[in-house]
């Protein structure tokens, strides 16, 4: 594990019984020298002992705005931390972070907090799964906040499944992580459309392509290790994305894919482009299975909504737009005129002509065109991993 040396971490715990999980964390976090400082709702201190916890800390818990008629700065303390994390974070805690109400201590330091937060949920199976607390999962992470996903296993209620706060030593990497690592884009919201669309024909038939999504999904991990929050709204794809900064929202036809797009696009820094999505399709869909008659069978088409070129028309200032275009003839000529015609800032072109790149292939090979360069930079075939950090790179390049 890299060093924490020197790094201030604000540790909130809240009522579960997951907070005698936190002497391990804060043991963990003292012994890698980080300086931690602690607080505390009243329901957390009836699980574990704040003396204890002062103990292991080596500082004063927080619990209250006024402790013996001192008066705690709220706004000092969020303000001190390079991260404030809250772990325990109970379904109760996140429902009053999401509406901002500040009715403890605890809640009033997370409305003045100035650096990122971060919250490990920790609570039964069916509270996890219940709409309430996914509603409010995502309303906490389009504010930015780091969720660390609750893993699989025993509950205290008997019960098998998620719910379970991250262990510590895991809570640990994923924070030497976040401060070893590139935090370029730390505080950006990145949406990010991939993998193809699926046009129905009828309900078995359908007009697609063989896009796998693989290319936006390595984008969607790069931007989420350095920090951003990322949308990814993602089209028929066999792939899993498991990152706990990618909200993925899973999606069929190109309307669903611009409907959830265009919902999460006004708060959004960086737009990515990355779907293969259908040009046309079916006028009238056929409510019953088309059955085989004759020789031939005609299809009206009509073209698809055009996501990138109608939020291209939306586009403010601060928003910087990348597309992707894939030729087989006329590359480059096609790429830069898809650049201007839908305000993009930069397209990353590749070519099916190449060995090894487009769909379905691990690797991929591109060209990039930007619109503050007339000269554009080439990238030789390298796995999509390695073609997302070129992007990215060039993207905060770019962006700054």
């Amino acid at each position: 594990m890299k060093s924490l040396k020197d790094k201030k971490i604000l540790l909130g715990i809240t009522g579960s019984i997951a907070a005698y999980k936190t002497t391990y964390l804060i043991r963990g976090l003292v012994k890698e020298g980080a300086v931690v400082k602690v607080i505390m709702t009243d329901a957390a201190c009836s699980f574990i002992s704040p003396l204890t916890i002062s103990t292991l800390s080596k500082t004063k818990v927080h619990t209250h705005l006024m402790d013996e008629e001192t008066w705690n700065n709220h706004v000092e303390l969020g303000m001190w931390a390079d991260l404030f994390i809250i772990a325990p974070a109970t379904a109760n805690t996140m429902s009053k972070m999401a509406i901002g109400m500040a009715d403890n201590f605890l809640t009033a330091v997370y409305l003045s907090a100035k650096c990122p937060v971060w919250i490990a949920p920790a609570m039964d199976l069916d509270m996890w799964k219940h709409p309430s607390t996914q509603g409010n999962l995502r309303v906490l992470h389009s504010y930015g906040i780091h969720i660390l996903n609750p893993e699989i296993g025993e509950l205290a209620s008997g019960l098998y499944g998620q719910g379970r706060m991250m262990e510590p030593e895991s809570i640990m990497d994923a924070l030497s992580d976040y401060f070893n690592t590139k935090n370029d884009l730390a505080g950006k919201k990145v949406l990010i459309t991939a993998g193809p669309t699926f046009e129905n024909i009828d309900p078995v038939r359908f007009i697609g392509n063989r896009s796998s999504g693989k290319m936006g999904i390595a984008l969607a991990e790069e931007c989420a290790a350095r920090g951003a929050q990322v949308i990814l709204v993602l089209g028929p794809s066999k792939l899993e994305v498991n990152e706990d900064n990618i909200h993925t929202y899973r999606v069929v036809t190109s309307d669903e894919m611009y409907n959830v797009a265009n919902s999460f696009y006004s708060e959004s820094d960086i737009v990515i482009f990355a779907a293969a999505v259908a040009d046309y399709k079916v006028k009238h869909i056929s409510t019953e299975k088309i059955k085989k008659k004759g020789e031939t069978l005609s299809l009206e088409l009509v073209k698809t909504i055009d996501i990138a070129q109608n939020l291209g028309e939306k586009k403010k200032k601060s928003q910087f737009h990348v597309g992707f275009a894939l030729e087989t003839n006329n590359e480059s000529e096609h790429a830069k005129e898809k650049l201007k015609k839908k305000n993009f800032d930069m397209i990353v072109l590749n070519s099916l002509k190449d060995e090894g790149a487009g769909f379905q292939h691990d690797t991929n090979k591109v060209t990039i065109f930007t619109k503050s360069s007339d000269t554009p930079t080439k990238f030789e075939l390298k796995t999509k991993k390695e073609v997302a950090t070129d992007i990215v790179d060039l993207i905060i390049k770019e962006y700054n």
